[in-house]
């Protein structure tokens, strides 16, 4: 009487040569275009320390004992790492789809977790460059000193990939190249300029700071510039919360999508 055989059991693995190939793509993508990618932020940090330091910088009351051109530095940082995280998930996924080869990456052996790692790990390192190219350009203007390193790092990756989480949907929800730069340029940054990247929201009314509250980005400048100063506008406690309810509230939408297939198959 022969044995019955045991069902074997499929073991998950994870196709480091499949996300290692995706996310080198991306990057020798970025690398072709490097000095463009490093030269612009350089030059707009320049600007806006020349600018805003010297025309208004004097003129503005600081009350956490830092000079305007230190106060602005991380919304600096902010800004550019919200679009450019945005700018480079959503490009990157949304390319296959405008040549068809989306449905190579679908078919290969690779999983949605493991897209998403590639796409977004890429476009999160592209930032967070950006980023400390940015540190180094301000630290030319004067001098830098960071409270919590600890904290900024985590703020400055979380940021990162939470915003380029964002960026992969966006890719993915988009039919064309303008509805590719709507959020970036008419949403995020207006958001940016208005959520404390240039100023302190205590300097606002009571009633135009109830209202900025309710501005996201507003927590990630807030809890970003704390980890400088050790100070800010918005509990550390609360800033890290909202940042990663917006990591969870886009993580929640990517894997909603690849389980409908929406905008991916049609």
């Amino acid at each position: 009487m022969s044995q019955p055989q045991a069902t074997p059991t499929r073991t998950l693995r994870f196709n480091r040569h499949g996300v290692w190939a995706i996310y080198k793509f991306e990057l020798a993508r970025a690398l072709r275009t490097i000095w463009q990618s490093l030269a612009t932020p350089v030059i707009t940090t320049s600007l806006y320390f020349v600018v805003f330091c010297a025309a208004i910088g004097s003129r503005m009351p600081s009350d956490t004992g830092v000079s305007y051109g230190a106060f602005i530095l991380p919304g600096l940082m902010m800004l550019s790492l919200l679009t450019q995280s945005i700018s480079n998930a959503s490009f990157g996924i949304y390319l296959p789809k405008f040549t068809g080869t989306i449905y190579e990456i679908l078919s290969a052996p690779v999983s949605p977790l493991e897209i998403i790692v590639a796409y977004v790990g890429a476009a999160a390192t592209k930032s967070v460059v950006v980023g400390v190219v940015i540190l180094a350009t301000a630290a030319a203007f004067m001098p830098i000193e960071v409270l919590h390193p600890i904290w900024m790092v985590s703020f400055l990756l979380l940021t990162a990939i939470t915003f380029s989480l964002f960026g992969f949907i966006i890719g993915l929800w988009a039919k064309n190249f303008e509805q590719l730069q709507f959020i970036p340029m008419l949403v995020i940054t207006p958001l940016t300029f208005l959520g404390g990247a240039f100023y302190s929201i205590d300097m606002l009314p009571s009633v135009w700071r109830t209202v900025t509250l309710f501005n996201p980005v507003v927590y990630l400048i807030s809890g970003f510039r704390w980890s400088f100063y050790g100070t800010a506008d918005i509990a550390i406690q609360t800033s890290l919360a909202i940042t990663m309810a917006i990591f969870a509230l886009a993580l929640a939408v990517i894997v909603w999508i690849f389980k409908t297939g929406y905008r991916l198959k049609s």
